[in-house]
């Protein structure tokens, strides 16, 4: 299975969100669990680059599964909770929660060299599972306590999509996670709506006997005229 498979990736701007992702989808993708066994989440961390390529990673199992789909599920409570506008918040104990799998030690980062001779980034042994899960912890704290950045969160408008993502778009009007897949989604939907009104209006002339703009003046007008407010671009 390749690292990068479109159903394992979600590039959200943060790590975190990222992680997010891969428990919820977008409409017609599927059943929302992407990391439904140890070979899948040992994908899903080289491919998010929450480890270098090539990092051994044999020591995922069923547990590391458990323990970071449960980090999951908090940082979703969690960081749903904080972008909203509303009065509410993340619970205290979720906050805590993720304080303390932050504070377990990442990782500790090498600089070596590659086949080419420049500079890669290495881990100096293989990662355990606390250590990863604190990795993305930390990302969630540093998005959670960032103003300017918490700022840029958004949820995808697509229906029924729940995607999370950061908007870091010229004036801030990202509407979707995609414009190809819920953008496209959207767009269809609406020129299916405008076909329809269309193809009322036309039949409703035809059965009156006059034209589509005596029958839109007409007692049905409410059902056969189009919206006075065209859906924006």
């Amino acid at each position: 299975m390749a690292a990068a498979s479109h159903d394992l990736r979600f590039d959200s701007g943060r790590l975190c969100l990222d992680l997010v992702a891969t428990g919820v989808g977008r409409p017609g993708d599927g059943p929302g669990e992407r990391l439904g066994t140890p070979e899948r989440l040992r994908a899903w961390l080289l491919g998010a680059r929450v480890v270098p390529p090539g990092t051994p990673l044999e020591a995922v199992d069923a547990g590391w599964l458990g323990r970071f789909h449960a980090l999951r599920h908090l940082l979703h409570r969690v960081v749903r909770a904080e972008a909203a506008d509303g009065p509410e918040h993340a619970a205290e104990a979720d906050l805590e929660r993720v304080n303390a799998l932050a504070a377990e030690p990442p990782p500790a980062p090498r600089a070596v060299r590659g086949a080419d001779g420049g500079l890669v980034r290495a881990v100096a042994a293989p990662p355990d599972c606390a250590a990863l899960v604190s990795l993305v912890a930390r990302d969630a704290v540093e998005l959670l306590t960032d103003p300017a950045v918490r700022g840029l969160l958004r949820q995808c408008e697509g229906e029924s999509c729940t995607l999370l993502y950061l908007d870091t778009s010229r004036g801030r009007r990202r509407r979707w996670c995609s414009s190809e897949v819920c953008g496209n989604r959207e767009r269809v939907a609406r020129h299916r709506r405008r076909v329809m009104n269309g193809e009322g209006v036309q039949e409703g002339a035809r059965d009156s006997g006059g034209t589509a703009e005596a029958s839109a003046t007409g007692p049905g007008r409410a059902d056969v005229a189009p919206s006075p407010h065209p859906a924006k671009p």
